[in-house]
């Protein structure tokens, strides 16, 4: 799926893709797999910054995920809630970065001490 579509897509249904991609993505990273795992990060940095676009109601849909039961689906959430909801989103990388160690983990844990000191570039 290319950028230029996800533009017809409605908030719920780009949600969904959303959720469907960071939880593939999260699972891939932490098999290793990291080939697989790529393809699905650009697919999920796609839909992230499309959700960035859509305002509040997609906001508050991205917030619910942060509490999602797929680890790989709060981590990106989170990465996209950083620019309008930074502490449910700190939060949220704080108890993704705790042991046990993962790629996700780590991930989290980078991406958490990026923000905090100001060298973690965010999308436009």
């Amino acid at each position: 799926m290319k950028a230029r579509d996800l533009k017809v897509l409605g908030t719920e249904e780009l949600i969904a893709r959303f959720r469907e991609v960071s939880a593939r993505h999260g699972h891939l990273l932490n098999a290793r797999d990291t080939r697989a795992a790529n393809k699905d990060y650009l697919l999920a940095a796609a839909v992230r910054k499309e959700l960035r676009t859509r305002g509040p109601d997609a906001e508050k849909l991205l917030l619910v995920l942060l509490t999602d039961p797929e680890p790989g689906t709060r981590y990106w959430a989170a990465t996209a809630a950083l620019g309008f909801a930074p502490s449910e989103a700190e939060r949220a990388l704080a108890l993704l970065a705790e042991p046990p160690p993962t790629l996700l983990s780590v991930s989290a844990a980078t991406t958490l001490r990026a923000w905090k000191n100001g060298t973690l570039p965010l999308e436009e």
